[in-house]
């Protein structure tokens, strides 16, 4: 069967098809800490929203202080949509299309709302030398989903019953790449498992953790004067470290095709999403195999496919080279001189 591009979204907009778990719905609004609602004080506090967007979306701390974006730095409210109070926070909703183009036009990189999601086994000790797995409906587990929030990671939690409790052993934390660990994993939506090893002495927190991402392995330690603010400090890091691997620098992209085998309904819409970052264009769909054009490099549209489970392949598998009279011909089979093809399949 053949289908046509028109034809799939049609299909995609009576399905109503859920979004990816690993999608920022919320990547443009930044609830930032205010002293009052006096102007001054919330000038200070957009500025400062503008900045956490800024690192949120590039992932370099100095981005933020690029010449090209001073103006918007000194007068955020260029770029954005609405702003309100709630408690003692700033919420600042960014235009996702004015913020982008200024920091496209900058030279900055961006890094899109197609994340991988992250789940978080993190482990506080206590004094008595007790144990408390951080779970997904208890209260210690708000600070860590306000730190990941702010800082733009998508975070998962797991239940922390008393199975997974017997599991989050701070030997197998050591180890989130293999192990128990691993298969306790399994039952959760996410692309990484973090791990987080943390303690307070002498009113200062401390943590050492890690990450087991695909075949990116990162780890570190970080302190602060609080839980919150060391919940923080190890999502910004996180941002940092992950941001190279996915976000976009203009004019540092080159042309590819990318053709993909095993697309259903379902993972069509969620392929839109994953390539969207890089400006796909569809050339062609037939059957289950779809062919875009993209900008990108190798290593960035790798890293995003990854995520939702494409495997590359050297070569079009054998289903993918059949010649189908009314299809229209690859653009490699009519000029020599077309963009490189990268072939993945699920």
């Amino acid at each position: 069967m053949r289908f046509t591009p028109r034809l799939v979204l049609t299909c995609l907009a009576l399905s109503a098809l859920p979004l990816h778990a690993a999608t920022l719905d919320d990547l443009y609004q930044v609830r930032e800490p205010v002293s009052s609602q006096q102007p001054d004080a919330r000038d200070q506090a957009l500025q400062a929203a503008f900045e956490t967007l800024v690192l949120r979306l590039t992932g370099k701390k100095e981005a933020a202080s690029d010449p090209s974006i001073a103006a918007l730095k000194k007068d955020p409210q260029q770029v954005v949509s609405q702003y309100g109070y709630e408690a003692d926070r700033l919420v600042v909703d960014f235009d996702p299309l004015t913020t982008e183009r200024a920091l496209r036009q900058a030279g900055l990189p961006l890094w899109g709302a197609s994340r991988p999601a992250l789940l978080t086994w993190w482990l506080d000790r206590a004094e008595d030398g007790t144990n408390n797995l951080a779970g997904d409906n208890q209260a210690a587990a708000n600070a860590l989903r306000e730190a990941a929030r702010y800082r733009g990671l998508p975070l998962r939690l797991p239940l922390a019953d008393l199975e997974e409790q017997l599991v989050a052993t701070t030997d197998n934390l050591a180890n989130p790449g293999g192990g128990a660990l691993t298969d306790a994993s399994q039952r959760y939506d996410a692309d990484g498992i973090l791990t987080v090893r943390a303690a307070q002495q002498d009113g200062v927190w401390r943590a050492d953790w890690q990450l087991a991402l695909g075949e990116q392995q990162e780890k570190g330690s970080a302190q602060a004067d609080s839980r919150e603010g060391l919940a923080d400090a190890i999502m910004l890091t996180l941002s940092e470290r992950l941001a190279p691997r996915f976000a976009i620098t203009p004019g540092a992209s080159s042309t590819f095709d990318v053709q993909i085998s095993g697309v259903t309904l379902d993972r069509y819409a969620e392929l839109q999403r994953a390539l969207e970052p890089f400006g796909a264009q569809m050339l062609s769909i037939e059957g289950a195999d779809a062919r875009y054009r993209v900008n990108a490099s190798e290593q960035q549209l790798r890293a995003q496919l990854e995520l939702i489970q494409l495997t590359e392949s050297s070569a079009p598998p054998p289903a993918a080279q059949a010649i189908d009279a009314n299809a229209v011909p690859a653009p490699a089979a009519l000029d020599p001189a077309a963009p490189k093809t990268l072939y993945f399949s699920w």
